[in-house]
């Protein structure tokens, strides 16, 4: 099994399916920490999204799938996007 070394969870998902599952962890808390604008939900939106990121550069060194990779990609700079708007 996989080793998550942000966590050191091990999870049975392979590496575009630990993407694609944080970064809709990330727009839903993006959206939630948006819509309550609270501080504390906004950080935590924050962490998510880091966290994301960080799968994503893992996930492009296997050479897969460069519009799955542009996608996921794309989706995670909308919601540092929107933290973005809702922290001004």
């Amino acid at each position: 099994m996989d080793q998550i070394n942000h966590t050191g969870l091990i999870s049975g998902f392979n590496n575009l399916k630990q993407l694609e599952m944080a970064v809709a962890a990330a727009q839903k808390m993006t959206g939630s920490a948006t819509m309550s604008m609270d501080p504390e939900a906004i950080q935590n939106a924050e962490k998510t999204l880091q966290d994301a990121k960080a799968i994503y550069q893992t996930a492009g060194d296997t050479g897969v799938d460069q519009d799955f990779l542009s996608n996921q990609n794309e989706l995670l700079l909308q919601c540092e996007h929107q933290l973005n708007e809702a922290k001004q």
